[in-house]
């Protein structure tokens, strides 16, 4: 089962190292999805594909690349990966470089559900009330 917070519109993914100098996350991609056209301000990324077809688009240039091939993403270039395949997954590891790789600094240029621009993270585990059940009766 995913933790809630690795589930996205598109697929989900899995953190399979989360250290001070690098992240990697293996990232599924559901057929016929992608993800939103995006930078970061304080990583750069390397993808490589491992399975399906990973269709990938780099400052406006979009190329499909297959299982081993690998494309470098700079810091600050909009990019975004996305599964043009009806009917299967599209897998790859995605290892993230840089100063800081919180999910907060995705800024969305284009995003096919309408989520903010920018990413904030929430705890979907601690309620947005503050006032017990007790408390507001007793007012």
């Amino acid at each position: 089962m995913k933790n809630d917070d690795s589930i996205r519109p598109w697929g989900h993914y899995e953190i399979l190292l989360d250290a001070e100098y690098c992240k990697v996350k293996r990232i599924y991609v559901k057929p016929e999805q992608r993800l939103s056209y995006q930078y970061h301000h304080k990583r750069q990324e390397a993808w490589t594909v491992v399975s399906g077809v990973a269709r990938i688009t780099v400052d406006d240039e979009t190329n499909d690349y297959g299982p081993g091939e690998t494309v470098l993403i700079p810091l600050g270039a909009k990019h975004r990966m996305a599964n043009p395949k009806k009917d299967e997954d599209m897998i790859l590891v995605e290892v993230q470089t840089g100063t800081y790789f919180g999910e907060d600094d995705i800024v969305r240029v284009q995003d096919d559900y309408d989520r903010p621009e920018s990413h904030n993270v929430i705890n979907l585990w601690k309620p947005k009330w503050d006032i017990t059940e007790d408390e507001e009766s007793s007012n």
